[in-house]
């Protein structure tokens, strides 16, 4: 029988092994840019075109590489940082393994140039997949320059995974942004398809949080400083009062080496407990150090895990460092026992106490031509509201909206006269229908209503409010990218809105529903709730988007509602092609039938 083990050729080794180390762009850009660190570099330049897939250019002011040096970078396991074993438990640097330019040449095309400090002449090399097609000398400034061009050519399987090209920059940001946050002594500049996005300038740790993630940074943090004989923890929390839905801000460095540790994330949480909501996160920046030795960071090939000697310890000094610097800035709720607000209310004896009123009016008829609010509802709405009232008593869980309520109708009973529909705690409409007692959720009954109107809008350009004073508002750079990458969306549900400078845009128009809220952070929620739809439901995005729109524009329209306003929603919610439930499933209508009102007073 002939033997069937072999030995993969070279280039097909270099490749399953650039896999492990080289997943998408912003894998390259972490380790190019890693590597620039570590030669000293102290400004450091990122250029990227087409989200990485055309180019990825890393210019650096390093100590930079001899000849030979050069050659051998781009051989596995050739590195500058460990002679033996032991090494490994002793690092402070970034990459060791030997494995970050091997792994891009196997799947790229790549070109180099680098100078020593003091030497007159630098080298040039051109390699593609492992090859390499040319090696001379060449003038060049000092450090090193290395451009990635058509990331995975020669694995087109793997080049047609890549996402589009604004979430492959997002991504890449994200990398950019931990390693310049990481070193906030080292300048770093961004350029995206020849234009730049981000230029940091050497500071302290708070200037560079501001410099990321911008000026409104300044204010949403605190300090956090605990020093140990086992831990060294210094950094910024967010107050909690700027706690969001989503995991944002959370950034954890270990010897200056951003890693993502949930056992840490807990402690974070935990020492929050009591001061934000169960289902948000509040933001961090927190700089660990400790002995390499107490750690291993040798346990994946992209080196963002890692393992404590002592974890429980480091969990509790974290904790407790928190817990402290949220006590420091006395960001903790007090209680003043001396003055409670609800006995100054009782005790103010010259404010007129007025009960409050009800009008109704006794001749009002939803129903009548007449009637200014029926006139505005569409003719379909009425004629399923007639259905359902005419419907025989059943309970809230056996009614099907969706497929009974669309059927026509055939009966022909009518609507009670004068059923004038009032306002329960100013949450829930209640109106009698000829099967009983109909309760609407007000708040789901607008979002289903919003939601299916937003849906209408698919493809084109929905209607839109413009605004006499145009809104300016700044994101974070990978919000920045988000937004832009679903403009188009947007624009279906009405927004108008363009670049206006650095990770600025200007909002110029908003769909009607919402033009009367907060345009700022209404921008706000609706890319913080868009990521947390997007991580839990992977929805499409136009869909994604409406839901979150919709929840948020009945949030901002008022409570306060008169018998026609009630009337109109009723019909409209009728209107809809799924009136039952609300946009996220939750029931939106509910009938108490007689037969279960006579139950209830012994009937």
């Amino acid at each position: 029988m002939p033997d069937i083990i072999q030995l993969l050729p070279d280039h097909v080794a270099n490749q399953i092994a650039a896999g492990e180390v080289i997943q998408r762009p912003a894998s390259a850009v972490k380790e190019l840019m890693e590597n620039a660190v570590d030669a000293g570099a102290k400004n450091i330049q990122l250029i990227i075109k087409d989200g990485g897939r055309s180019l990825i250019q890393v210019i650096d002011n390093g100590s930079g590489m001899s000849g030979l040096d050069a050659r051998l970078s781009f051989s596995r396991h050739a590195t500058s940082k460990i002679r033996k074993a032991d090494d490994l438990w002793a690092l402070r640097t970034m990459g060791f393994r030997g494995e970050a330019l091997a792994s891009v040449a196997a799947v790229a095309q790549v070109e180099m140039r680098t100078r020593q400090n003091g030497e007159e002449l630098g080298t040039h090399i051109i390699i593609e997949g492992s090859e390499v097609k040319k090696q001379e000398p060449t003038a060049c400034p000092e450090g090193t320059s290395v451009a990635i061009k058509n990331l995975f050519f020669n694995v087109p399987a793997r080049r047609n995974f890549l996402k589009s090209n604004p979430v492959e920059t997002k991504h890449i940001i994200d990398e950019f942004q931990r390693v310049a946050l990481a070193y906030p002594g080292v300048g770093f500049s961004f350029i995206n398809n020849d234009q730049e996005t981000c230029r940091l300038m050497p500071g302290t740790f708070k200037q560079r949080i501001v410099g990321v993630f911008g000026s409104g940074w300044n204010e949403r943090i605190v300090s956090v400083n605990e020093e140990t004989t086992v831990v060294q923890i210094s950094g910024f929390i967010g107050k909690p009062e700027y706690s969001r839905k989503t995991r944002g801000e959370q950034f954890f460095f270990i010897n200056n080496r951003f890693i993502k540790n949930s056992y840490l994330h807990h402690a974070v949480q935990a020492a929050f407990t009591d001061l934000i909501a169960s289902d948000t996160f509040p933001a961090y920046f927190l700089r660990l150090q400790v002995d390499p030795k107490t750690i291993d960071i040798n346990i994946h090939p992209t080196k963002t895990e890692i393992k404590f000697e002592d974890e429980s310890s480091v969990y509790a000094i974290l904790r407790s460092g928190i817990r402290r610097a949220i006590g420091t800035f006395s960001l903790s709720p007090s209680l003043n026992f001396e003055n409670e607000p609800a006995f100054d209310i009782l005790s103010t004896r010259s404010r007129e106490i007025n009960p409050p009123g009800i009008f109704i009016n006794p001749d009002y008829n939803p129903f009548s031509k007449s009637a200014s609010g029926p006139d505005a509802v569409q003719s379909i709405g009425q004629a399923r509201w007639e259905q359902l009232a005419g419907k025989p008593a059943m309970s809230a869980n056996q009614s099907d909206f969706s497929t009974d309520i669309s059927r026509p109708s055939n009966t022909s009973d009518e609507l009670p006269e004068k059923t004038v529909p009032w306002l329960l705690h100013g949450r829930y409409i209640c109106t009698h229908v000829k099967s009983g007692l109909m309760l609407i959720d007000q708040q789901g009954a607008r979002e289903r209503i919003l939601y299916e109107r937003f849906m209408k809008n698919a493809g084109h350009s929905g209607q839109s409010q413009q605004l006499l004073f145009p809104v300016a508002r700044e994101f974070s750079a990978p919000d920045f990218e988000l937004l832009q990458a679903l403009r188009n969306e947007f624009h279906s549900l009405g927004f108008d809105f363009e670049p206006f400078g650095k990770n600025t845009v200007k909002i110029n128009g908003v769909p009607p529903e919402v033009q009367d809220t907060d345009i700022k952070t209404l921008f706000d929620q609706l890319l913080e709730q868009f990521k947390t739809s997007q991580q839990d439901l992977r929805l499409h995005r136009l869909d994604n988007l409406a839901k979150t729109l919709s929840s948020n524009a009945a949030r901002f329209i008022s409570r306060s509602l008169g018998p026609e306003q009630m009337t109109v929603i009723i019909e409209q919610l009728f209107a809809c092609e799924t009136p039952g439930y609300s946009p996220s499933g939750k029931p939106v209508v509910s009938i108490v039938g007689l037969d279960e009102l006579g139950t209830r007073f012994g009937r």
